[in-house]
């Protein structure tokens, strides 16, 4: 959920860190992730399956990519990815984040490769991935757009970035900050410092600054009579957004 060394200050990965007896509790404070789940890991998987080619009627479509998880948490995407057949690399700064995820993956047989580690970390290492995950990470660093580059500069050649986050605007203030922390409750109050929330005009430039190319935007906005989220054009609270790194000067495409 948060990252370190690249902007987080330990406030926040402690933050985290205090809440991970509670990843899969669907009524705890992670509910919000619990109700995007559904939506988030469909429109990951079909960014993949549309960028790299992928039959989307295998059971594993996934099968043979690299992926990596920023700011796992409680692997609350790690485990669909690996399900989807992914090759997944999970990492999380917070170590008791960590230990939980690995202790579920291994009660259920899930090949994930679980890391107490962070971008910066993974980066210096010289490890890139087909498909980079940051959902929900970037609201929670002190230097987004620094965050963003790191996250670029571990997309292979042709391979694709998918990040979440909530843009910056009055209505996210009161939807994603008041709403959810201090009217239903589903966070703790001080999850979220709308200071830090991240216009997708201003996520997309800092991609491009590290040689992606931003290739689908979309909204994601909370129906509270079915009780979800659901995807609309309006990127103004919740979005995600994918872009693609271009693939080496050979011409042969990831996947």
């Amino acid at each position: 959920m948060v990252q370190g060394r690249e902007g987080a200050d330990p406030t926040e990965i402690g933050k985290f860190a205090e809440l991970a007896d509670a990843w899969w509790d669907p009524h705890g404070p992670m509910r919000p992730l619990h109700l995007l789940n559904p939506v988030r890991i469909a429109w990951i998987r079909d960014r993949a399956l549309e960028h790299f080619a992928l039959p989307p009627a295998d059971r594993r479509p996934l099968s043979g990519l690299r992926i990596l998880d920023i700011g796992c948490g409680g692997g609350l995407l790690a485990e669909p990815m690996a399900r989807l057949g992914g090759m997944v690399t999970a990492i999380d700064p917070a170590e008791e984040n960590i230990a939980r995820a690995r202790q579920r993956a291994e009660a259920q047989d899930l090949p994930i490769d679980y890391r107490p580690a962070t971008a910066e970390d993974v980066r210096a290492a010289g490890a890139v991935f087909d498909l980079v995950l940051a959902m929900e990470v970037i609201e929670h660093v002190a230097d987004p757009a620094r965050f963003a580059g790191l996250v670029a500069d571990l997309v292979a050649p042709g391979g694709l970035a998918v990040m979440s986050t909530v843009s910056r605007t009055l209505r996210a203030l009161l939807l994603a900050v008041v709403g959810a922390e201090y009217v239903l409750g589903w966070l703790p109050p001080g999850t979220h410092d709308w200071r830090r929330f991240v216009r997708p005009a201003e996520l997309a430039g800092w991609l491009r600054g590290h040689g992606l190319q931003p290739v689908a935007l979309t909204g994601l906005a909370y129906d509270a009579g079915f009780e979800r989220f659901r995807l609309v054009r309006d990127p103004g609270v919740n979005y995600m957004l994918a872009a693609r790194r271009p693939a080496a000067a050979s011409g042969v495409e990831l996947g």
